[in-house]
Protein backbone atom coordinates (compact mmCIF):
# COMPACT_ATOMS: atom_id res chain seq x y z
CA UNK A 1 0.00 0.00 0.00
CA UNK A 2 2.72 2.26 0.69
CA UNK A 3 4.16 2.19 -3.27
CA UNK A 4 0.14 2.67 -4.12
CA UNK A 5 0.26 5.90 -1.69
CA UNK A 6 3.46 7.31 -3.30
CA UNK A 7 2.21 7.08 -6.60
CA UNK A 8 -1.19 8.65 -5.92
CA UNK A 9 1.12 11.47 -4.50
CA UNK A 10 2.97 11.55 -7.41
CA UNK A 11 0.28 11.91 -9.90
CA UNK A 12 -1.77 14.66 -8.03
CA UNK A 13 1.63 16.43 -7.99
CA UNK A 14 1.77 16.26 -12.13
CA UNK A 15 -2.13 16.69 -12.52
CA UNK A 16 -1.80 19.05 -15.73
CA UNK A 17 -5.32 19.20 -17.22
CA UNK A 18 -5.59 21.54 -20.58
CA UNK A 19 -8.33 24.68 -20.06
CA UNK A 20 -11.62 23.45 -19.90
CA UNK A 21 -13.14 20.10 -19.31
CA UNK A 22 -11.11 17.15 -19.77
CA UNK A 23 -11.82 14.48 -22.18
CA UNK A 24 -14.45 11.43 -20.97
CA UNK A 25 -13.29 7.65 -21.51
CA UNK A 26 -15.80 4.79 -22.13
CA UNK A 27 -14.44 1.63 -22.02
CA UNK A 28 -16.70 -0.77 -23.30
CA UNK A 29 -15.56 -4.56 -23.06
CA UNK A 30 -17.75 -7.39 -24.50
CA UNK A 31 -16.98 -10.77 -22.49
CA UNK A 32 -16.14 -13.55 -24.94
CA UNK A 33 -17.16 -12.01 -28.18
CA UNK A 34 -15.09 -13.22 -31.39
CA UNK A 35 -13.48 -11.25 -33.98
CA UNK A 36 -16.01 -12.21 -36.12
CA UNK A 37 -19.13 -11.67 -34.46
CA UNK A 38 -19.64 -8.06 -35.88
CA UNK A 39 -21.20 -7.25 -39.49
CA UNK A 40 -18.22 -5.06 -39.97
CA UNK A 41 -15.72 -7.68 -39.34
CA UNK A 42 -17.30 -10.37 -41.61
CA UNK A 43 -20.67 -11.41 -39.60
CA UNK A 44 -24.01 -12.52 -42.02
CA UNK A 45 -25.81 -13.40 -39.36
CA UNK A 46 -25.22 -10.90 -36.10
CA UNK A 47 -26.85 -7.74 -36.51
CA UNK A 48 -24.67 -4.88 -35.17
CA UNK A 49 -25.41 -2.01 -36.54
CA UNK A 50 -24.65 0.92 -33.73
CA UNK A 51 -21.25 -1.28 -33.76
CA UNK A 52 -20.56 -0.57 -37.13
CA UNK A 53 -21.72 2.75 -36.96
CA UNK A 54 -18.97 3.58 -34.07
CA UNK A 55 -16.62 2.13 -36.03
CA UNK A 56 -17.63 4.90 -39.05
CA UNK A 57 -16.98 7.50 -36.20
CA UNK A 58 -13.63 5.61 -34.97
CA UNK A 59 -10.80 3.60 -36.07
CA UNK A 60 -11.22 -0.34 -36.70
CA UNK A 61 -7.57 -1.93 -35.50
CA UNK A 62 -7.71 -5.88 -36.95
CA UNK A 63 -4.70 -6.75 -35.49
CA UNK A 64 -5.48 -6.46 -31.59
CA UNK A 65 -4.64 -9.25 -29.00
CA UNK A 66 -5.83 -10.45 -25.89
CA UNK A 67 -3.04 -10.66 -23.62
CA UNK A 68 -4.79 -14.24 -22.58
CA UNK A 69 -7.16 -16.69 -24.06
CA UNK A 70 -9.42 -16.18 -21.06
CA UNK A 71 -11.35 -14.40 -18.74
CA UNK A 72 -9.23 -13.57 -15.47
CA UNK A 73 -5.61 -12.93 -16.97
CA UNK A 74 -6.75 -10.95 -20.19
CA UNK A 75 -8.63 -8.55 -17.85
CA UNK A 76 -5.93 -8.46 -14.58
CA UNK A 77 -3.47 -7.21 -17.97
CA UNK A 78 -6.18 -4.73 -19.03
CA UNK A 79 -6.05 -2.97 -15.84
CA UNK A 80 -2.75 -3.34 -14.65
CA UNK A 81 -0.45 -2.59 -17.91
CA UNK A 82 1.09 -6.02 -16.70
CA UNK A 83 1.49 -9.03 -18.68
CA UNK A 84 0.04 -11.90 -16.62
CA UNK A 85 2.92 -14.38 -16.65
CA UNK A 86 4.89 -11.61 -15.07
CA UNK A 87 2.19 -11.11 -11.82
CA UNK A 88 3.74 -13.36 -9.40
CA UNK A 89 0.60 -13.90 -6.94
CA UNK A 90 -1.87 -12.66 -9.27
CA UNK A 91 -3.40 -11.94 -12.52
CA UNK A 92 -2.76 -15.66 -14.60
CA UNK A 93 -1.64 -17.52 -11.33
CA UNK A 94 -4.80 -17.03 -8.84
CA UNK A 95 -7.33 -15.64 -10.10
CA UNK A 96 -7.21 -11.98 -8.55
CA UNK A 97 -5.29 -8.55 -8.71
CA UNK A 98 -3.53 -7.52 -5.49
CA UNK A 99 -4.94 -4.44 -3.69
CA UNK A 100 -1.55 -3.17 -4.16
CA UNK A 101 -1.32 -2.74 -7.53
CA UNK A 102 -2.19 0.70 -8.84
CA UNK A 103 -5.42 0.12 -11.71
CA UNK A 104 -6.13 2.39 -14.71
CA UNK A 105 -8.94 3.82 -12.51
CA UNK A 106 -6.51 4.89 -9.79
CA UNK A 107 -4.15 6.51 -11.94
CA UNK A 108 -7.32 8.41 -13.52
CA UNK A 109 -8.73 8.86 -10.13
CA UNK A 110 -5.65 10.44 -8.57
CA UNK A 111 -6.18 13.28 -11.64
CA UNK A 112 -9.98 14.06 -11.15
CA UNK A 113 -12.04 12.09 -12.48
CA UNK A 114 -15.08 10.57 -11.54
CA UNK A 115 -14.55 6.39 -11.93
CA UNK A 116 -17.37 3.95 -12.63
CA UNK A 117 -17.17 0.17 -13.07
CA UNK A 118 -20.20 -1.54 -14.25
CA UNK A 119 -20.35 -5.56 -14.70
CA UNK A 120 -18.39 -8.43 -14.81
CA UNK A 121 -14.80 -7.90 -12.69
CA UNK A 122 -13.99 -11.05 -11.92
CA UNK A 123 -10.08 -10.67 -10.93
CA UNK A 124 -11.13 -10.44 -7.28
CA UNK A 125 -12.31 -12.69 -4.32
CA UNK A 126 -12.56 -10.88 -1.71
CA UNK A 127 -13.98 -7.41 -1.29
CA UNK A 128 -10.31 -5.55 -0.90
CA UNK A 129 -9.99 -6.60 -4.24
CA UNK A 130 -12.75 -5.71 -5.68
CA UNK A 131 -13.61 -2.21 -7.95
CA UNK A 132 -14.41 -0.15 -5.56
CA UNK A 133 -10.87 -0.78 -3.71
CA UNK A 134 -9.24 -0.87 -6.88
CA UNK A 135 -10.27 2.83 -8.13
CA UNK A 136 -13.71 2.92 -8.99
CA UNK A 137 -16.08 5.34 -7.19
CA UNK A 138 -19.15 3.63 -8.21
CA UNK A 139 -19.20 -0.52 -8.55
CA UNK A 140 -22.51 -1.53 -10.07
CA UNK A 141 -22.32 -5.90 -9.97
CA UNK A 142 -18.81 -6.18 -9.92
CA UNK A 143 -17.67 -9.39 -8.06
CA UNK A 144 -15.75 -12.86 -8.11
CA UNK A 145 -18.02 -14.09 -10.61
CA UNK A 146 -17.22 -15.04 -14.11
CA UNK A 147 -20.79 -14.94 -14.99
CA UNK A 148 -24.10 -14.83 -13.93
CA UNK A 149 -26.66 -17.71 -13.56
CA UNK A 150 -29.46 -16.49 -15.23
CA UNK A 151 -29.80 -13.31 -17.74
CA UNK A 152 -32.94 -12.75 -16.00
CA UNK A 153 -33.58 -12.35 -12.04
CA UNK A 154 -32.94 -13.44 -10.03
CA UNK A 155 -29.59 -13.18 -11.81
CA UNK A 156 -27.12 -15.10 -9.24
CA UNK A 157 -24.03 -16.40 -10.29
CA UNK A 158 -23.24 -19.40 -11.82
CA UNK A 159 -21.12 -21.03 -9.37
CA UNK A 160 -21.75 -21.36 -5.31
CA UNK A 161 -20.12 -18.90 -3.26
CA UNK A 162 -19.13 -16.26 -6.13
CA UNK A 163 -20.76 -12.60 -6.01
CA UNK A 164 -21.69 -9.41 -8.23
CA UNK A 165 -25.02 -9.61 -10.30
CA UNK A 166 -26.91 -10.60 -7.09
CA UNK A 167 -27.11 -7.31 -6.26
CA UNK A 168 -29.52 -6.48 -9.33
CA UNK A 169 -32.40 -8.37 -8.33
CA UNK A 170 -34.10 -5.75 -7.02
CA UNK A 171 -34.56 -4.75 -10.92
CA UNK A 172 -37.20 -7.40 -11.19
CA UNK A 173 -38.41 -8.35 -14.53
CA UNK A 174 -35.23 -6.91 -16.24
CA UNK A 175 -32.78 -8.28 -18.62
CA UNK A 176 -29.25 -7.89 -16.86
CA UNK A 177 -27.27 -5.96 -20.18
CA UNK A 178 -30.08 -4.02 -20.10
CA UNK A 179 -30.10 -3.03 -16.05
CA UNK A 180 -26.10 -2.67 -16.11
CA UNK A 181 -26.86 -0.15 -19.05
CA UNK A 182 -29.64 2.00 -16.86
CA UNK A 183 -26.93 1.82 -14.29
CA UNK A 184 -24.23 3.74 -16.82
CA UNK A 185 -26.55 5.90 -18.40
CA UNK A 186 -27.51 7.43 -14.40
CA UNK A 187 -24.06 7.54 -13.59
CA UNK A 188 -23.21 9.46 -16.92
CA UNK A 189 -25.80 11.77 -16.48
CA UNK A 190 -24.87 12.60 -12.71
CA UNK A 191 -21.22 12.92 -14.02
CA UNK A 192 -21.26 14.96 -17.27
CA UNK A 193 -19.95 18.12 -16.46
CA UNK A 194 -17.06 16.36 -15.19
CA UNK A 195 -14.57 14.41 -16.78
CA UNK A 196 -15.76 10.68 -16.12
CA UNK A 197 -13.71 7.00 -16.77
CA UNK A 198 -16.65 4.69 -17.09
CA UNK A 199 -15.36 1.21 -17.61
CA UNK A 200 -18.39 -0.83 -18.81
CA UNK A 201 -17.69 -4.64 -18.81
CA UNK A 202 -20.80 -6.88 -19.86
CA UNK A 203 -21.53 -9.90 -18.81
CA UNK A 204 -22.58 -10.69 -22.16
CA UNK A 205 -21.76 -12.68 -24.36
CA UNK A 206 -20.76 -15.41 -21.87
CA UNK A 207 -22.51 -18.60 -21.25
CA UNK A 208 -25.21 -18.93 -19.78
CA UNK A 209 -26.67 -18.19 -23.69
CA UNK A 210 -29.97 -16.73 -23.06
CA UNK A 211 -30.99 -13.97 -25.35
CA UNK A 212 -34.65 -12.42 -25.05
CA UNK A 213 -37.38 -14.41 -26.47
CA UNK A 214 -38.62 -11.68 -29.40
CA UNK A 215 -34.67 -11.66 -30.84
CA UNK A 216 -33.77 -15.78 -30.06
CA UNK A 217 -37.27 -16.49 -31.76
CA UNK A 218 -36.63 -13.63 -34.93
CA UNK A 219 -32.43 -15.18 -35.20
CA UNK A 220 -34.01 -18.94 -35.22
CA UNK A 221 -36.25 -17.83 -38.02
CA UNK A 222 -33.41 -16.59 -39.82
CA UNK A 223 -30.76 -19.44 -39.28
CA UNK A 224 -33.82 -21.34 -41.30
CA UNK A 225 -33.05 -19.31 -44.24
CA UNK A 226 -28.97 -19.88 -44.10
CA UNK A 227 -27.61 -22.18 -46.70
CA UNK A 228 -24.37 -23.52 -44.49
CA UNK A 229 -21.80 -25.10 -46.27
CA UNK A 230 -20.10 -28.22 -44.99
CA UNK A 231 -20.82 -29.84 -41.89
CA UNK A 232 -21.60 -28.13 -38.68
CA UNK A 233 -18.67 -29.09 -36.70
CA UNK A 234 -15.01 -29.78 -37.14
CA UNK A 235 -13.65 -33.06 -35.23
CA UNK A 236 -9.80 -32.88 -33.72
CA UNK A 237 -7.98 -34.31 -31.58
CA UNK A 238 -8.36 -31.29 -29.44
CA UNK A 239 -12.55 -31.36 -29.28
CA UNK A 240 -15.39 -30.34 -31.18
CA UNK A 241 -15.01 -26.71 -33.42
CA UNK A 242 -18.07 -25.30 -34.80
CA UNK A 243 -18.16 -23.96 -37.92
CA UNK A 244 -21.13 -22.36 -38.30
CA UNK A 245 -22.53 -19.12 -36.70
CA UNK A 246 -26.17 -20.72 -36.02
CA UNK A 247 -26.83 -19.78 -32.49
CA UNK A 248 -30.05 -17.92 -32.15
CA UNK A 249 -29.67 -17.17 -28.74
CA UNK A 250 -26.07 -16.06 -28.52
CA UNK A 251 -27.17 -13.39 -31.73
CA UNK A 252 -29.75 -12.22 -29.75
CA UNK A 253 -27.45 -11.27 -26.96
CA UNK A 254 -25.17 -9.85 -29.13
CA UNK A 255 -28.08 -7.66 -30.16
CA UNK A 256 -28.39 -6.83 -26.69
CA UNK A 257 -24.92 -5.72 -26.34
CA UNK A 258 -25.00 -3.74 -29.79
CA UNK A 259 -28.41 -2.11 -28.70
CA UNK A 260 -26.73 -0.70 -25.28
CA UNK A 261 -23.74 0.55 -26.52
CA UNK A 262 -25.89 2.47 -28.74
CA UNK A 263 -27.82 3.39 -25.73
CA UNK A 264 -24.50 4.74 -24.28
CA UNK A 265 -23.94 6.73 -27.79
CA UNK A 266 -26.92 8.30 -27.77
CA UNK A 267 -27.26 9.55 -24.60
CA UNK A 268 -23.78 11.12 -24.91
CA UNK A 269 -25.00 13.17 -27.89
CA UNK A 270 -28.15 14.21 -26.26
CA UNK A 271 -25.80 15.40 -23.12
CA UNK A 272 -23.82 17.23 -25.98
CA UNK A 273 -20.32 15.27 -24.93
CA UNK A 274 -20.16 12.81 -27.71
CA UNK A 275 -17.08 14.88 -28.93
CA UNK A 276 -15.42 15.38 -25.27
CA UNK A 277 -15.70 11.68 -24.96
CA UNK A 278 -13.44 8.27 -26.05
CA UNK A 279 -14.57 5.35 -26.58
CA UNK A 280 -13.20 2.15 -27.26
CA UNK A 281 -14.73 -0.80 -27.58
CA UNK A 282 -13.04 -4.63 -27.00
CA UNK A 283 -13.65 -8.02 -26.36
CA UNK A 284 -11.19 -9.97 -23.41
CA UNK A 285 -10.74 -12.70 -25.82
CA UNK A 286 -11.85 -14.85 -28.45
CA UNK A 287 -15.73 -16.44 -28.93
CA UNK A 288 -16.97 -19.88 -27.44
CA UNK A 289 -16.17 -22.01 -30.52
CA UNK A 290 -14.62 -25.32 -28.75
CA UNK A 291 -15.35 -28.21 -26.63
CA UNK A 292 -13.01 -30.81 -25.82
CA UNK A 293 -12.89 -34.45 -25.82
CA UNK A 294 -16.50 -35.37 -25.06
CA UNK A 295 -17.96 -32.49 -23.63
CA UNK A 296 -21.18 -31.63 -24.90
CA UNK A 297 -21.46 -27.92 -23.72
CA UNK A 298 -23.51 -25.53 -25.97
CA UNK A 299 -21.14 -23.98 -28.06
CA UNK A 300 -21.76 -19.59 -28.95
CA UNK A 301 -20.07 -19.06 -32.47
CA UNK A 302 -17.43 -19.71 -34.52
CA UNK A 303 -14.07 -17.77 -35.38
CA UNK A 304 -13.32 -18.74 -38.72
CA UNK A 305 -11.60 -18.41 -40.83
CA UNK A 306 -9.25 -17.78 -37.52
CA UNK A 307 -8.67 -20.79 -36.20
CA UNK A 308 -9.99 -22.47 -33.12
CA UNK A 309 -11.30 -20.16 -30.44
CA UNK A 310 -11.44 -18.90 -26.36
CA UNK A 311 -8.70 -21.31 -24.27
CA UNK A 312 -6.52 -21.48 -27.59
CA UNK A 313 -3.96 -19.47 -28.55
CA UNK A 314 -4.63 -19.62 -32.01
CA UNK A 315 -6.01 -16.26 -33.57
CA UNK A 316 -9.24 -17.63 -32.86
CA UNK A 317 -8.24 -17.39 -29.10
CA UNK A 318 -6.51 -14.20 -28.97
CA UNK A 319 -7.58 -11.81 -31.82
CA UNK A 320 -10.50 -9.30 -30.94
CA UNK A 321 -11.87 -6.74 -32.45
CA UNK A 322 -10.60 -2.99 -31.04
CA UNK A 323 -12.89 0.27 -31.96
CA UNK A 324 -11.13 3.44 -30.87
CA UNK A 325 -13.00 6.90 -30.96
CA UNK A 326 -11.06 9.46 -30.09
CA UNK A 327 -12.82 13.11 -31.75
CA UNK A 328 -9.74 14.87 -33.43
CA UNK A 329 -7.20 12.40 -33.33
CA UNK A 330 -8.22 8.67 -34.56
CA UNK A 331 -8.60 8.84 -37.84
CA UNK A 332 -12.98 8.22 -38.60
CA UNK A 333 -13.76 4.97 -40.51
CA UNK A 334 -10.95 3.62 -41.20
CA UNK A 335 -9.17 0.25 -40.35
CA UNK A 336 -5.32 0.15 -38.98
CA UNK A 337 -3.24 -3.05 -39.34
CA UNK A 338 -0.41 -2.08 -36.55
CA UNK A 339 -0.91 -5.26 -33.23
CA UNK A 340 -1.72 -4.33 -30.13
CA UNK A 341 -2.48 -6.09 -26.74
CA UNK A 342 -4.38 -6.30 -23.60
CA UNK A 343 -1.58 -4.07 -21.35
CA UNK A 344 -1.57 -1.36 -24.24
CA UNK A 345 -4.75 0.33 -23.27
CA UNK A 346 -3.31 1.65 -19.72
CA UNK A 347 -0.62 4.24 -21.20
CA UNK A 348 -2.43 4.32 -24.10
CA UNK A 349 -5.40 6.13 -22.59
CA UNK A 350 -2.77 8.21 -20.29
CA UNK A 351 -1.52 9.30 -23.12
CA UNK A 352 -4.65 10.44 -25.18
CA UNK A 353 -5.31 12.48 -21.99
CA UNK A 354 -1.91 14.01 -21.92
CA UNK A 355 -1.00 13.02 -18.28
CA UNK A 356 2.30 11.20 -17.32
CA UNK A 357 2.58 7.82 -18.25
CA UNK A 358 3.53 5.69 -15.59
CA UNK A 359 6.46 2.88 -16.51
CA UNK A 360 7.15 1.36 -13.33
CA UNK A 361 3.23 0.40 -13.36
CA UNK A 362 2.08 -0.53 -16.43
CA UNK A 363 5.38 -2.09 -17.16
CA UNK A 364 4.52 -4.32 -20.05
CA UNK A 365 2.03 -1.87 -21.91
CA UNK A 366 2.77 0.32 -24.51
CA UNK A 367 1.09 3.54 -25.99
CA UNK A 368 -0.37 2.90 -29.46
CA UNK A 369 -1.32 6.49 -29.67
CA UNK A 370 1.37 6.86 -32.31
CA UNK A 371 -0.14 4.17 -34.37
CA UNK A 372 -3.65 5.66 -34.21
CA UNK A 373 -1.67 8.90 -35.17
CA UNK A 374 -0.67 7.30 -38.19
CA UNK A 375 2.92 6.47 -37.68
CA UNK A 376 4.64 4.67 -40.52
CA UNK A 377 5.48 1.14 -39.32
CA UNK A 378 3.97 1.36 -35.37
CA UNK A 379 4.91 -1.72 -33.48
CA UNK A 380 5.67 -3.96 -36.56
CA UNK A 381 9.24 -5.23 -34.95
CA UNK A 382 7.61 -5.76 -31.41
CA UNK A 383 7.51 -9.00 -29.98
CA UNK A 384 4.61 -10.25 -28.75
CA UNK A 385 4.27 -12.71 -26.19
CA UNK A 386 1.70 -15.07 -24.64
CA UNK A 387 2.10 -18.15 -21.83
CA UNK A 388 -0.49 -20.70 -20.33
CA UNK A 389 -0.15 -23.84 -18.13
CA UNK A 390 -3.34 -24.10 -17.81
CA UNK A 391 -4.62 -25.62 -20.83
CA UNK A 392 -8.27 -27.49 -20.34
CA UNK A 393 -7.76 -30.46 -22.46
CA UNK A 394 -11.61 -31.60 -21.32
CA UNK A 395 -13.56 -28.37 -21.39
CA UNK A 396 -12.16 -26.17 -24.25
CA UNK A 397 -9.49 -28.51 -25.43
CA UNK A 398 -6.51 -26.21 -25.82
CA UNK A 399 -3.33 -27.06 -24.46
CA UNK A 400 -0.15 -25.84 -22.25
CA UNK A 401 1.21 -23.34 -24.60
CA UNK A 402 3.89 -20.45 -24.77
CA UNK A 403 3.72 -18.24 -28.18
CA UNK A 404 5.73 -15.20 -29.86
CA UNK A 405 4.92 -13.07 -32.35
CA UNK A 406 7.27 -10.83 -34.18
CA UNK A 407 6.17 -9.00 -37.78
CA UNK A 408 4.35 -11.51 -39.62
CA UNK A 409 5.59 -14.64 -38.20
CA UNK A 410 4.33 -16.31 -35.16
CA UNK A 411 5.50 -19.66 -33.04
CA UNK A 412 3.42 -21.88 -30.98
CA UNK A 413 5.46 -24.16 -28.49
CA UNK A 414 3.03 -26.86 -27.07
CA UNK A 415 5.66 -27.42 -24.09
CA UNK A 416 3.87 -30.59 -22.16
CA UNK A 417 4.21 -32.11 -26.08
CA UNK A 418 6.92 -30.56 -26.99
CA UNK A 419 5.84 -29.61 -30.31
CA UNK A 420 6.42 -26.51 -32.42
CA UNK A 421 4.50 -24.84 -35.12
CA UNK A 422 5.18 -22.05 -37.26
CA UNK A 423 3.07 -19.53 -39.08
CA UNK A 424 3.19 -16.85 -41.50
CA UNK A 425 0.65 -14.62 -40.41
CA UNK A 426 0.40 -12.49 -43.15
CA UNK A 427 -0.29 -15.34 -45.96
CA UNK A 428 -2.02 -18.00 -43.64
CA UNK A 429 -3.94 -15.88 -41.03
CA UNK A 430 -5.97 -19.39 -40.68
CA UNK A 431 -2.66 -21.17 -39.35
CA UNK A 432 -3.09 -24.16 -41.41
CA UNK A 433 0.42 -24.35 -43.01
CA UNK A 434 3.11 -25.22 -40.40
CA UNK A 435 6.82 -23.44 -41.55
CA UNK A 436 8.72 -25.06 -38.60
CA UNK A 437 10.42 -27.47 -40.30
CA UNK A 438 10.45 -25.24 -43.83
CA UNK A 439 11.66 -21.84 -42.53
CA UNK A 440 14.54 -23.04 -39.89
CA UNK A 441 15.99 -20.27 -39.13
CA UNK A 442 13.07 -17.74 -38.69
CA UNK A 443 11.67 -20.68 -35.80
CA UNK A 444 15.19 -21.05 -33.83
CA UNK A 445 15.31 -17.11 -34.09
CA UNK A 446 11.47 -16.87 -32.69
CA UNK A 447 12.31 -19.86 -30.01
CA UNK A 448 15.56 -18.61 -28.78
CA UNK A 449 13.70 -14.91 -28.22
CA UNK A 450 10.79 -16.93 -26.62
CA UNK A 451 13.01 -18.65 -24.07
CA UNK A 452 14.58 -16.08 -22.82
CA UNK A 453 11.18 -14.14 -22.27
CA UNK A 454 9.90 -17.00 -20.58
CA UNK A 455 13.15 -16.96 -18.64
CA UNK A 456 12.69 -13.59 -17.46
CA UNK A 457 9.38 -14.38 -16.30
CA UNK A 458 10.34 -16.73 -14.49
CA UNK A 459 7.54 -19.04 -16.10
CA UNK A 460 7.72 -22.85 -14.97
CA UNK A 461 6.26 -25.31 -17.36
CA UNK A 462 4.03 -27.63 -16.51
CA UNK A 463 2.34 -31.06 -17.23
CA UNK A 464 -1.17 -30.42 -18.78
CA UNK A 465 -3.64 -30.35 -16.10
CA UNK A 466 -7.62 -29.08 -16.06
CA UNK A 467 -7.68 -28.15 -12.65
CA UNK A 468 -8.38 -24.63 -12.72
CA UNK A 469 -11.32 -23.00 -11.79
CA UNK A 470 -11.39 -19.73 -14.06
Amino acid sequence: MIKKTLLFLVLAMAMNFLPGKAMNVVFFLVDDMGYHDLSLTGSEFYETPRIDSLAGDGLMLDQAYSAFPRCVPSRFAMMSGVHPSRAEGDGENTGRMKPERVTLAEALKAHGYATFFAGKWHIGKKKNEFPEAQGFDVNIAGGSAGAPGSYFPPYGSDKPGLTGPEVLNNDEGKYLTDVLTDKTLEFIDEHQEEPFFVYFSHYAVHTPIQGKQDKTERYSEKVETIQYEGPEYDMGKDGRHLRHQNNAGYAAMVESVDESLGRIVERLKELGIYDETIIILTSDHGGLSNAGINNKRELATTNLPLRAGKGHMYEGGIRVPVIVRWPGHAEEGKTASFPITGMDYYPTILQMLELPLQPDVHEDGVSFVPGIKGECGFNEDRSFFWYSDKGRLTSTGDRNAAVIRRGNYKLLEFFSEKEIELYDLSKDPAETENLAESLPAIRESLYKELLEWKSAMKVKDRNQTTKFDY
